[in-house]
Order: structure tokens, then sequence, then C-alpha cells
């Protein structure tokens, strides 16, 4: 992601003095992608709430350990996906809400989407409502590992690189996990429409 830039620099220190002004300055700069990483993975609004204000918490109480060997954002990031995880698994349970329609469409473009042989396709007959609950149902299915690459890469927009620092493991592994999380997603799409089919 980046050297660090001096005022990120500055901006943590001061936090670390427990400055409450320049706190806020950070809340301010980075709430919105704090929140919206944080919604992408639990998909739940109230628990993303939480989650972002956890994040925001370790900030505050983490500020004196941060040695600027990576971005600001990058640490931000890091932090947020282990709150939202955190969460989930304190929780036991996950609920997908975040529409996840693009990927169908996407795929169905490129021609990378596997289809079933016949002519009609299922989908052609569902509603989008419809087909986005049956693509949240399909991410929602993804191993833990998979899913959070796949959400950082697809909807944040992140890189390989940021993502292998955000996470701590290599750009290959990256790769792969975003890769087999694609195919699992094609594969599970597909079995879920087949099951949803109905002749007209």
């Amino acid at each position: 992601m980046g050297k660090q830039q001096p005022e990120d620099v500055s901006l943590i220190r001061r936090i670390s003095e427990k400055d409450l002004a320049a706190f806020k300055e950070l809340v301010d700069c980075y709430q919105i992608l704090v929140y919206n990483t944080c919604l992408s993975i639990i998909g739940d609004h109230h628990q993303a709430e939480e989650a972002a204000q956890d994040t925001f918490f370790q900030v505050y109480r983490s500020a004196g350990s941060f040695r600027g060997k990576s971005k600001l954002s990058t640490w931000i990031y890091r932090i947020a996906v282990n709150r939202s995880l955190n969460l989930i698994h304190k929780n036991r349970r996950f609920r997908w809400i975040k529409s996840l329609s693009a990927v169908w469409h996407e795929d169905i473009e490129a021609g990378e989407m596997p289809v079933t042989s016949s002519p009609d396709l299922p989908a052609q007959r569902l509603e989008e409502k419809e087909i986005q609950d049956l693509i949240q149902s399909a991410v929602a299915s993804l191993p833990e590992k998979q899913r959070i690459v796949f959400i950082l890469s697809k909807y944040e927009n992140l890189t390989s690189s940021e993502i292998s620092e955000i996470l701590g493991i290599s750009v290959n592994s990256v790769n792969a996990r975003i890769h087999r999380a694609r195919l699992r997603l094609k594969k599970r799409l597909v079995e879920i429409l087949e099951k949803n089919h109905v002749d007209p």
C-alpha cells in the first residue's frame, strides 16, 4: 500500500499521547472505510457498527504500538477485518445481507459462469431479488478464508499485495484463495439454481 505518509505518523503519534482531537480526526477520515469493511464481512448493519466501534477502540488503545512499517490504512484495515471475524465467531452466526448480484452478471457476460444443459436458465425466470438471495447464500457458504479475500478483492477493490499486507499472508496465497473462491462460488450458484429450477 505504499510508504507511510508523514502526516499519518504524526496523527497516530498524537493519538498514542491520548490526543482526543487527533483521534476524532482519524475517525472522521476512516469511519466510512471501516464501517463498509465490517459490513461487507459481517453482513448486518448493527453488528457492523459494533465491529467498527471495536476497531476504533483498538486503534486508540494500540496507537503506541504502530511503527509505521505499513500505511496507516493497512493497519486499520487489518484491525477491522480481525474485529469483524471475532464478532462473527463470538455470535456463532452469520447473516449475509450485502447484494452480490454483480458477481453473477460479470461472470455471465465474461462467459465464465458454467450453465445447465437446459436452454431456459432458471435465472431467466427469477426476479432480481431472488437472484440476489441465491448469490448471498452461495457467498455465505464459502470457507471463511476464501470469503474474506474475495470480499476485500471484489468489494473493497484492494490489490493482492494490499490484501497480503492486511492478512499477513503471501500474495500467492491471496491469489490462490481468490481463485478457489470464484470456482467454488460458480459451482455453488449452479447447484442452487438447479435446485430452485421450476418447470413452467
